[in-house]
């Protein structure tokens, strides 16, 4: 994928680095940037989410079966027949199963984000947000209370923990909300409960 095609790129990169290229050591450190190695990983993770992301033959699974009650009704009457049709007619395969299929299939479960204002000034920090589901775990971050800005910030990633292996949280990072709380104002021990 695209991690490959950057590794080969680096392993170029590393050769003409050495022979001093104009502009080939910048370049160089920003393929090499944990940032970049992060939004690849994403657009990895994504692009095989849209290949393998199922997707439902019929919205209407429910009419669908009344129709094939109707044509079972009129089709020779074997023992099959009779124990489909009893099976398609049975409250809990049409409310329960069917009904929830077509709940589901009508649904966009697709993220979407607040579109961006218009009047963004130019000189504006940009702002990420990230999402990390726990499950029990640590997050494997510690937070601390900026000494001159007094803002929350992520004191160092812990490696091997839930935010290294993401690699979307990063020492020095500035918290604004932590599930959907603003953070301003609040001390470490308060935003630690919080998360």
């Amino acid at each position: 994928g695209v991690s490959h095609v950057l590794t080969l790129v680096l392993q170029e990169l590393t050769l003409l680095c050495k022979r001093d290229v104009n502009g080939v050591g910048m370049l160089y450190d920003l393929l090499r940037s944990r940032w970049l190695q992060a939004l690849l990983k994403i657009y990895e993770c994504l692009q095989h989410y849209l290949g393998k992301r199922p997707a439902p033959v019929t919205l209407q699974a429910r009419a669908l079966s009344r129709e094939v009650v109707e044509l079972l009704h009129e089709a020779p009457q074997s023992g099959e027949v009779k124990e489909l049709r009893r099976l398609l007619r049975s409250p809990h395969f049409k409310a329960a199963l069917l009904s929830a299929h077509d709940t589901v299939a009508q649904k966009d479960f697709e993220p979407t984000l607040p579109p961006l204002p218009d009047n963004i000034p130019e000189n504006e920090e940009a702002m990420r947000i990230v999402c990390l589901v726990k499950n029990n775990q640590p997050l494997g971050a510690t937070i601390k209370r900026h000494e001159i800005t007094g803002d929350i910030t992520v004191a160092r990633v812990i490696h091997g923990g839930l935010a290294d292996r993401s690699g979307l949280l990063y020492a020095g990072d500035k918290l604004v909300e932590v599930n959907g709380v603003p953070v301003e104002g609040l001390e470490p021990e308060q935003v630690i409960n919080i998360l």
